[in-house]
């Protein structure tokens, strides 16, 4: 990438988006409309005032957050975000909550059934978000955005999966695709050969356990982490995007081949040894953190985990390379990616100080691409991001990465971003005992159309 190339993001994510949005189409399960439809600033609901606070009186912001890693580069962008608002409005103190991702979940459900939600919290896109919007418990930011030109610094597209009837709830903090990271010395201490094909990764896999080698690290105990590995697996064996959408139109049911299929090939790594020992006992954290250790050779994972790898010791002297998930049976295509619009920013309408609140998530919505940029954090985000990265000092690997977004060719979202909450916490749990014990592959089809049938609306 040389140094004409601004704005260099943002003609790849678009692209991205555009695909994504037509292969996905509707993730709302049959609910209301969350998606499709631009924010409208003139909607009742959208008309939470912005103006700038004007009181001295001292304030306390409370931000729930996914990011209490030290070596993740969000950690540090955000911690010197708020000193520097907290340093230019010195009546304003932002309190921070850091969780990791399903401590995040558990807590905020137990805050928005009692009503004593944080100012700022973090919600995931379409299904995820869609009972918490029901409940009527965020503030919209249609107003927000269309001030000084935030609206415009967003990928097109990407707003849309946080939107509902015409109002925008949330703001995202990325939007990426899912790869595998993989260490270059293991690998050739192992004598492993980078797959193109699964049948292949499921031989590397056996060659580096068999040199006492971790292949892959996970995180299961953050369920959603063993979920979206088996989501790019099925997205493989159904030859393409598509199948939790069929099972909502009715068309298939979790029954068909293509997902039993998927549930074999998975649990083919999982009997090969492809995770540590006790992977469910690892947090998202703690598991990537084995990669950026150098104790496990592969890690599969949202590009969002770009910035915390190549600025870890694992990455030195170009360690640390990138592959597509490949084909599964000889199906399915590796342009054909596990999309994943953001975590994003949710602003409690209940807030005692709203607008303080708003002002300082504009602020820090302004501010993030910039410092992720310099935290080198800045692959996969879901704003534009001005700057010349190779000239930045960004890895071959960040760039390889950054360069895999042009190849998209559509591809799906998680499980739990496209089915209703009950149906998603079946498939959780379900995808999470494979790590303990092996199960025939009809037996959890049939769980999970029992769950779809016992919670579809």
């Amino acid at each position: 990438m040389n140094k004409t190339s601004k704005r260099v993001l943002s003609t790849v994510m678009t692209g991205l988006l555009a695909v994504s949005l037509a292969a996905c189409g509707s993730t709302n399960n049959g609910n209301k409309e969350s998606k499709g439809a631009a924010a409208d600033p003139s909607s009742p609901a959208a008309e939470t005032s912005v103006a700038s606070p004007t009181s001295k009186d001292k304030v306390t912001i409370t931000f729930q957050n996914i990011y209490p890693d030290p070596t993740d580069p969000k950690y540090k962008m955000l911690r010197k975000v708020v000193s520097q608002y907290e340093a230019e409005h010195t009546n304003v103190k932002v309190e921070l909550d850091s969780l990791n991702t399903d401590q995040q979940k558990l807590k905020f459900k137990t805050q928005a059934a009692s009503k004593e939600m944080p100012d700022i919290t973090i919600v995931n896109p379409a299904a995820q978000m869609q009972p918490f919007v029901d409940a009527d418990l965020f503030a919209p930011l249609n107003e927000m955005v269309e001030q000084n030109g935030l609206k415009g610094t967003f990928t097109e597209g990407i707003l849309d999966y946080y939107t509902f009837n015409g109002n925008l709830y949330a703001l995202p903090d990325g939007n990426n695709i899912a790869l595998i990271y993989y260490n270059k010395s293991l690998f050739e201490k192992a004598g492993a050969k980078v797959p193109t094909t699964f049948e292949e990764m499921i031989d590397a896999v056996k060659t580096l356990k068999a040199k006492g080698i971790t292949p892959i690290a996970i995180g299961e105990k953050d369920s959603w982490t063993g979920s979206f590995l088996f989501m790019n697996v099925l997205l493989r064996t159904n030859g393409g995007p598509g199948f939790l959408k069929d099972v909502v139109d009715g068309k298939r049911t979790f029954e068909d081949p293509a997902f039993t299929q998927a549930v074999d090939a998975f649990q083919s790594l999982v009997q090969a040894g492809a995770f540590q020992e006790g992977a469910t006992s690892f947090d998202y954290n703690a598991g990537e953190n084995l990669f950026k250790t150098g104790k496990a050779a592969m890690y599969f994972m949202g590009s969002w985990a770009t910035g915390g790898i190549e600025t870890s010791d694992v990455s030195k002297d170009g360690n640390v390379g990138v592959f597509k998930f490949p084909t599964v049976g000889g199906k399915g295509d590796p342009n054909q990616f596990m999309l994943a619009p953001g975590s994003a920013f949710a602003v409690s309408k209940s807030s005692k100080h709203l607008a303080e609140t708003l002002d300082f998530l504009n602020y820090f919505m302004v501010n993030y691409p910039k410092e992720m940029f310099e935290q080198k954090g800045a692959i996969g985000l879901a704003q534009t991001v001005e700057g010349d990265f190779k000239a930045a000092g960004y890895s071959d690997m960040a760039m390889e990465v950054m360069n895999m977004f042009k190849d998209v060719k559509g591809g799906d979202l998680a499980f739990d971003n496209t089915m209703n909450p009950g149906t998603a916490q079946v498939h959780l749990s379900s995808i999470q005992n494979l790590f303990v014990a092996k199960k025939d592959s009809a037996a959890v089809a049939k769980e999970h159309q029992k769950g779809y049938e016992e919670n579809k609306q």
